[in-house]
């Protein structure tokens, strides 16, 4: 989860190396550190907090070496002090080690190296390495390259996750970098060399990249990159080019990242539909062509029984919409569960199985960890229970896409914003494709009725851009009346259930106001114990099956005094009577109305969390890539 940049060349180091932590600060923000090698010295320099605060420090020593490695913290072992920030050196200040990941043996090494003589100051788990590659280099040195094999040697002794670059004194003209089980990319420009724990550090100087794969370890000169694998065999990669532009990792504008990644949400489900839908499609006329392109081999989607979902946090809301729409409308029965829960407690194996892993990203540690468990338990197994993965992610090139043989990509674009919200809706129509893809392969629906929902879906951008038009000064408005709320509940049912959790998730994740959502007719069992007049209560009630269910659980929670919002159609007479507060979005299909619902909600947390004065895109405590367990 945290974030490291490396850069060797000809340019100044502190420059990229701020500028790429910049580009990272969504991966950690509770310290920041940078070290460089000029004149066979090691010099570094670290600060706590935000990285305002090391670019001061940077500012008043500033140094002109072409080689460095930098850090963005997420505290895992010890606080987030300025003693535990990265860089970290060896007790002779000649090795510096920025680091990604939990090193699990930390305590071992860290006894055997105190029986050696070696002192530690921080409380971190990184500072073990650069003692054991300082120890591993007085057995290197007669070698041709002794910095790459002590890192080789030293990273042998590791047992857990991690993503590593290395800097030495000694060796000022190279850098070794490493990866296990945490994503690590190679940038090459010309004649300079990168390496950045994920790509929107590396746009603005290359768009050729080479992701290291597990066990393999990277050196980095001005004259070019060498990649060996675990075995110490140096491998022939070839880069691959990024097609992102620099501007999508710009505000441009925008107050936050999260406001501008809401507005880019029209574009982004367009984007997704003109890349899957098969815009020539028409009932009856194409034969067996699909209304839908998603490339997937049949041996993953034919004689399907059982479809099993592995994601965490808004991927996880996202997938119990996806569960809707597969039994729904493709008729094939689909569980959802938590990927940290199904690592330790994996469901009972069942035959014809797609498992599909939801991860925006690509890089969630637990998600990624859950579907190695399901290929390995099953790849010894008869066909009919062979493992059959497939990933749905806003990052193909992430380690995800590595893993898994097929890859749906959202085409969401770079998301900056810790709160999810564009890639949210990018996973849903993600959902909607392989639903209707799906239902069309094993007619479960008529094509008539597949051209109607696929009709729906063209319709989005327009629609949602209207909720944006008509909505957004008046939820901005609104916002002002719950800065002091302590407390809210959000409710839905049906297939937006899902919505009303994720509506509360993102209330908790940037304004911190403790926000629980739940079925609207489970409230009478428990959580309506809760609700007074400081508690308001958000109800999702749009025309379909559940929506005078809805209505009527509302009432209930009106008789108790609590504050009645409500996500509803436009013009709806009985909603308004219902509800003090209107949050209105257009009229749709009720299969499709998540994809509107869920619009507005984003927007009031937005403007509740910028009217507390919060740091929205950056909330405390969390990151982009949950990249450790």
């Amino acid at each position: 989860m945290c974030g490291i940049v490396g850069y060797i060349g000809t340019q100044t180091a502190t420059d990229i190396l701020l500028a790429g932590l910049e580009k990272l600060e969504y991966r950690g923000y509770d310290s920041a550190g940078i070290a460089t090698v000029s004149d066979n010295q090691l010099h570094w320099l670290r600060a706590k907090g935000k990285l305002h605060n090391l670019r001061g420090k940077v500012e008043q020593n500033h140094s002109s070496a072409n080689v460095g490695i930098g850090h963005t913290r997420w505290a895992t072992h010890g606080k987030p002090e300025e003693h535990n920030a990265h860089p970290h050196v060896d007790m002779h200040e000649r090795v510096a080690v920025v680091q990604n990941g939990i090193i699990e043996n930390y305590r071992q090494l860290r006894d055997k190296l105190i029986d050696k003589g070696h002192q530690f100051i921080s409380d971190t788990d990184t500072e073990v390495i650069p003692h054991l590659i300082a120890d591993c280099l007085t057995q290197t040195q007669d070698s041709e390259s002794p910095l790459l094999e002590a890192v080789q040697q030293a990273v042998g002794l590791l047992d857990g996750a991690y993503a590593i670059a290395v800097i030495c004194a000694d060796y000022p003209d190279e850098m070794v970098i490493a990866r296990e089980q945490a994503p690590l990319v190679i940038g090459f420009g010309q004649g300079e060399f990168f390496c950045a724990s994920d790509t929107p550090a590396l746009i603005p100087y290359t768009k050729a990249v080479l992701p290291l794969e597990n066990g393999e370890i990277g050196k980095l000169t001005p004259l070019g990159v060498e990649v060996y694998n675990p075995e110490g065999k140096r491998l022939n990669k070839t880069p691959r080019t990024l097609d992102w532009n620099p501007i999508v990792v710009e505000k441009q504008g925008f107050r936050h990242f999260m406001l501008k990644e809401i507005y880019e949400q029209p574009g982004v489900v367009r984007s997704c539909l003109e890349a899957y839908l098969n815009q020539d499609w028409q009932p009856g006329q194409n034969g067996n062509a699909s209304p839908i392109q998603l490339n997937l081999p049949t041996e993953l989607t034919q004689n399907l029984e059982h479809i099993q979902i592995l994601a965490c946090g808004t991927s996880w809301h996202a997938s119990l919409i996806g569960k809707y729409l597969l039994e729904q409308l493709a008729g094939i029965p689909t569980s959802v569960q938590y990927s940290s829960e199904f690592r330790y407690a994996p469901s009972p194996i069942t035959a014809n199985t797609l498992t599909i892993g939801v991860t925006q990203s690509g890089e969630t540690a637990d998600t990624l960890a859950a579907l190695d468990i399901e290929q390995r338990r099953r790849s010894n197994l008869d066909a009919k229970f062979a493992p059959h993965l497939l990933g749905l992610t806003n990052r193909p090139e992430s380690t995800l896409g590595q893993m898994v043989d097929h890859i749906f990509d959202t085409h969401a674009g770079i998301e900056i914003g810790v709160a999810a919200t564009k890639t949210f809706i990018a996973q849903l129509i993600g959902f909607y494709c392989l639903s209707l893809e799906l239902a069309h392969q094993r007619q479960t629906l008529s094509e008539q009725r597949i051209e109607e929902n696929l009709d729906h879906l063209r319709y989005l951008p327009a629609q949602i851009e209207l909720i944006l038009e008509s909505q957004e000064r008046y939820i901005e408005d609104l916002a002002h009346e719950f800065t002091e709320t302590r407390d809210f509940i959000f409710v839905g049912r049906g297939i937006n259930f899902p919505i009303a959790l994720e509506g509360a998730l993102k209330l908790k994740e940037i304004s911190y106001i403790h926000a629980a959502g739940y079925p609207a007719g489970e409230m009478k069992h428990g959580p309506i114990a809760l609700l007074d007049n400081k508690v308001p209560v958000v109800s999702i009630a749009v025309p379909g099956s559940v929506y005078e269910k809805v209505l009527s659980n509302a009432q209930e929670a009106k008789a108790r005094d609590a504050r009645l919002l409500g996500v509803t159609v436009m013009n709806d007479e009985q909603a308004g009577e219902t509800f003090d507060d209107l949050l209105p979005v257009p009229e749709v299909e009720e299969l499709i109305s998540p994809l509107v619902t869920v619009i507005p909600l984003q927007l009031l947390a937005y403007h509740i969390a910028a009217r507390r004065g919060l740091d929205v895109d950056q909330p405390r405590n969390l990151a982009k890539s949950v990249t450790v367990e």
